[in-house]
């Protein structure tokens, strides 16, 4: 079963807002950052890789976000636009604000980091002045990123693009990317992470990034079950908690229970998996799959892009998705 409906009169089927950054990815892999002499530059950002994944797929994509006054930022732009994303809500920051950076240390398939440069970054700067509703009620989903909630103006800017979404009958998901070191505190985070997701359709996140939201309730056991239920209690109709290596569990507001297994591959890093699991699995609901087959598409994104050395480039288009989920081997866990 699939709970969800598209406005199919929509001229968008996703405009994502948040973070557009530079990935630098290491080159000599196996060893520790202090060691690395080379990486590669990417476009990165879990909101960018998203839209990046989803334009692969063969969706009508757009973003809204806001990137600095110089090379780098021309670099985003272009990317995306490379990639038939639109750029109508991409605003360019007048203020010297620069784009945020995150070196990648991959030791080996298990052991990988991110090292990050966020201060004074442009995508932060996102002012409520740069949302416009007319952009965003052509769209089917706004697919919004819990990274841009962490400081002001951006964090406003991210409210009022919700609240234009629900006001036009369009399909928020909020993909809770939570990285710590952009937040002041844990209490600060999980206040307006929950404040946000009371108000979207579909949640996705990690089992840790649940944990974290709800620091702020006293609980200190996880329980998934009542992690779902709590949700259903405000406008969510679907919930995902993903659980790494042993695959993701989504649940439905009528009770109904999905698992998702995980396609082994050769795994070089680690991240990138989330951006690429979300970017299918929301491609697999607007086509009208049932939530378990959309969560193994998910899961097949994830596993092709976990095997490649970038997040943005690593995506797959449909066809490759299709073939990979054909030949490769699922396995329940």
């Amino acid at each position: 079963m699939n709970p969800l409906k598209f406005d199919q009169t929509r001229s968008f089927d996703l405009i994502a807002v948040g973070r557009l950054c530079i990935d630098l990815n290491a080159n000599e892999i196996n060893r520790p950052m202090e060691q690395t002499r080379t990486f590669t530059k990417y476009v990165g950002g879990s909101p960018a890789n998203i839209a990046i994944g989803s334009a692969r797929l063969g969706q009508k994509t757009g973003f809204i976000g806001k990137v600095s006054d110089d090379q780098m930022g021309r670099f985003i732009t272009e990317y995306l636009e490379t990639n038939k994303i639109d750029t109508t809500g991409v605003k360019i920051d007048r203020t010297g604000a620069v784009t945020g950076l995150a070196f990648t240390e991959i030791k080996s398939p298990n052991d990988c980091s991110i090292l990050m440069y966020r201060d004074n970054a442009a995508d932060l700067k996102l002012h409520p002045s740069d949302i416009d509703e007319e952009y965003i009620k052509q769209s089917k989903v706004l697919l919004v990123s819990g990274t841009a909630l962490a400081k002001s103006p951006s964090r406003e800017a991210v409210f009022l693009a919700i609240e234009y979404a629900v006001k036009n009958g369009v399909t928020v998901i909020f993909d809770l990317d939570y990285r710590a070191y952009t937040w002041t505190d844990e209490a600060e985070t999980a206040v307006y992470y929950n404040l946000a997701a009371e108000k979207c359709d579909v949640i996705i996140g990690t089992r840790e990034e649940f944990d974290m939201m709800e620091k702020l309730l006293n609980i200190t056991e996880s329980n998934d079950d009542y992690t779902a239920s709590r949700w259903f209690s405000y406008r969510a109709e679907l919930v995902v908690i993903k659980h790494g290596g042993t695959g993701s569990i989504a649940y439905t507001k009528d009770g109904a229970l999905h698992r998702s297994g995980v396609f082994r591959t050769n795994v070089l890093k680690t991240f990138g998996a989330g951006d690429s699991y979300a970017s299918a699995f929301i491609l697999g609901l607007m086509d009208g799959k049932d939530v378990a087959e959309a969560m193994k598409m998910g899961s097949a994104s994830a596993s092709i892009v976990i095997s490649r050395h970038s997040c943005s480039d690593a995506m797959p288009t449909k066809d490759e998705l299709f073939n990979y989920m054909e030949t490769a081997v699922y396995e329940l866990i």
